[in-house]
């Protein structure tokens, strides 16, 4: 009687696991990390209620617990949660439980909080990854013929790099004709995009900060004058983790974040964009007020490396698909005051062409070089580029295949280095690059 009853009591136990695992559409994610707090996501199949535990590897017998939240509809039945416990320096394991049952995956579910070095100690070693431009099949939905999206693997091999966090720079996902016109369309293309299964072991134990370009914000090519661009940021929102968005209050994702010594700036190129084919007013990308916040933040940072990571590139120097040379005026003003500025260590991160390249522009010997690293494509389709007519060009960093970056910055505090690493779609290095802090300082 005894063993018909443990049996029983079993079957009960693991089906309710399963139920759990069930209850699971997409994730969980983890968002940003700060010294005293992370930010936990996941995605539930329906409304249910959702709270996580976790604890110090180091000191597993302590567990701490989020708050519950219960996932409704209209919000994708997302839920984005605060571990609010954490100290310093820690790594964590943490655990999720959907209506009170223990989720149980075959991968670890793991997250870390910035370390406290300032005055202490030189800052830690940082590695991070970026790609941009992930399109995910779906026949019904998609133009017909062979599917865009392919070497999804890509995921798996960005996740054996074991970055600190992966910086998305933009057409994370692909809204289709049929999505852009509602936010229930919206909702069912981030939910389709983030739902990819060789996604979720990355998503589980590497940080995640995004920006946005075209099309995960609506229409190819889409501008300020997308009526439901309201809409494309409440559901960004939704779907990412970043730590602040819209810190010029004006719309928009806008933001920045930190990591040990190391600045981002996470800038909106759709929001605010003149149409690519209006030429009777005056014609921005970003906007005044956004790059006057951008260039006041940069003139207060001491970082040794200032990334503004943007959807399209900035230095290509001739005016090509959507890059910033198509708005000269704007791109003259924001360069020229970077310089007027005399702000030391930028350089440009973003996607979009699909293809890599990284440019590099010398205006004279008193200034030190701007660097853009253009990365592309993850696994949307990509085209042999050459980028002929960009004078700026590294032509031996040029990469015309899936592909992803992994960016270390390591050394002492006043000698930090960046070494940057460009590797296909099964983790294989293409190209490297270092570039000194000290080589990013006027003379």
């Amino acid at each position: 009687m005894k063993k018909k009853l443990s049996i029983i009591i079993l079957l009960l136990s693991t089906n309710g696991l399963l139920f759990a695992q069930d209850l699971v559409q997409s994730g969980p994610m983890v968002g940003y990390s700060t010294m005293r707090e992370v930010l936990l996501w996941v995605q539930t199949t329906k409304a249910a209620e959702v709270h996580f535990e976790y604890f110090d590897k180091a000191a597993p017998n302590q567990r701490f617990k989020t708050e519950k939240y219960t996932t409704q509809a209209n919000y994708g039945f997302v839920a984005k949660l605060i571990a609010d416990q954490v100290l310093p320096g820690k790594n964590y394991t943490y655990e999720v439980f959907i209506d009170g049952k223990k989720v149980q995956r075959d991968y670890a579910m793991e997250f870390q909080s910035q370390t406290l070095w300032q005055w202490r100690t030189d800052p830690p070693e940082v590695q991070f990854a970026i790609g941009s431009c992930n399109f995910v099949n779906e026949e019904r939905f998609d133009r017909p013929g062979k599917g865009y999206g392919s070497d999804f693997d890509i995921f798996n091999s960005i996740h054996k790099k074991r970055p600190d966090f992966m910086l998305w720079l933009g057409d994370n996902t692909y809204l289709r004709e049929a999505d852009w016109n509602s936010r229930t369309g919206f909702l069912y293309r981030y939910t389709h995009t983030r739902s990819l299964p060789e996604l979720q072991e990355l998503l589980a134990s590497t940080h995640h900060y995004a920006i946005w370009d075209d099309h995960d914000f609506g229409p190819n090519n889409a501008d300020s004058s997308f009526w439901l661009k309201d809409t494309a940021s409440e559901i960004f929102k939704l779907f990412w983790g970043n730590p602040n968005y819209d810190v010029i209050n004006q719309g928009g994702i806008t933001g920045m974040f930190q990591w040990a010594d190391l600045h981002f700036f996470l800038l909106d190129n759709r929001y605010f964009r003149t149409s690519n084919d209006n030429f009777t007013t005056e014609r921005q990308m970003l906007g005044k007020a956004q790059i006057d916040w951008l260039i006041n933040a940069l003139a207060s940072s001491r970082a040794p490396f200032k990334f503004i990571v943007i959807g399209g590139q900035v230095l290509n120097s001739e005016a090509m698909g959507e890059n910033f040379a198509t708005y000269p005026k704007e791109k003259n003003y924001l360069l020229s005051k970077i310089r007027e500025a005399r702000i030391e260590g930028v350089l440009f991160l973003d996607g979009d062409r699909h293809h890599t390249v990284l440019s590099r522009m010398q205006e004279g010997d008193r200034v030190y070089p701007f660097y853009d690293l253009t990365c592309s494509s993850l696994t949307a389709g990509t085209y042999k580029n050459t980028e002929e007519l960009n004078v700026y060009k590294l032509n031996e960093t040029l990469v015309n295949q899936h592909n992803f970056g992994i960016l270390k910055v390591s050394g002492p505090r006043k000698e930090r280095v960046l070494t940057i690493k460009i590797f296909d779609k099964d983790g294989k290095e293409l190209w490297t690059k270092d570039i000194k802090a000290q080589d990013l300082k006027y003379r």
